[in-house]
């Protein structure tokens, strides 16, 4: 998409500090973190949300998590405890309407969590 910001980091467009990259999906620091380790895990594949996933994206979703497994081992953060966030419409906080996965760690997080 010609418009997307995340479309643009992966086509290195637009900078970022890159934790992960493969064949499939793309992983750097958020720009305003919310933990000391913030990462957005994201498809390059362009999907706009979670209700836009098809049934053939399920090898795509195994991919993002074994991207979280590689990139919490890497931050340290596989022992101590990290989330992972989807935020899914505007109500939900979602900003960029490209699917993106937020890990958060290396702090105690609560929950609720708002």
């Amino acid at each position: 998409m010609p418009d997307c910001i995340f479309c643009k980091i992966i086509d290195k467009k637009i900078p970022s500090d890159i934790v992960l990259e493969n064949n499939g999906i793309f992983a750097f620091r958020d720009i305003n973190p919310q933990a000391p380790v913030h990462v957005l895990i994201i498809p390059k594949k362009h999907i706009p949300s979670l209700m836009d996933l098809h049934d053939t994206d399920g090898k795509l979703l195994g991919q993002v998590y074994a991207a979280a497994r590689e990139i919490a081992k890497k931050e340290k953060v596989d022992e101590t405890g990290f989330r992972i966030v989807v935020n899914n419409g505007a109500d939900a906080g979602q900003a960029v309407a490209h699917l993106h996965f937020h890990l958060l760690g290396k702090r105690k997080l609560l929950w609720p969590p708002g």
